[in-house]
């Protein structure tokens, strides 16, 4: 998206009463946006945090560390 198109969706989610759900990689944009963070973390873990992107990740860091992405293993469906 342009600068326009994202400044107009963020004012747009500033003024919304209700709730949105934002998935987006752009740091920044969720760090401006975001009150609640609903993060997946490692080994399928789900972690609920109140505040901005940027609060959520020194939070992070404090609880697990500079701990790097795994790779996730798949089971296989069938049997070769």
């Amino acid at each position: 998206m342009d600068v326009n198109t994202i400044r107009a969706l963020e004012e747009g989610l500033e003024n919304f009463a209700g709730c949105a759900v934002v998935i987006s990689h752009d740091r920044w944009f969720l760090d401006r946006i975001a009150t609640h963070i609903l993060a997946f973390e490692g080994d399928s873990q789900v972690y609920f945090f109140e505040g901005t992107y940027s609060e959520y990740e020194e939070n992070k860091k404090r609880r697990l560390g500079n701990e790097e992405p795994k790779r996730f293993k798949y089971k296989k469906l069938m049997a070769e």
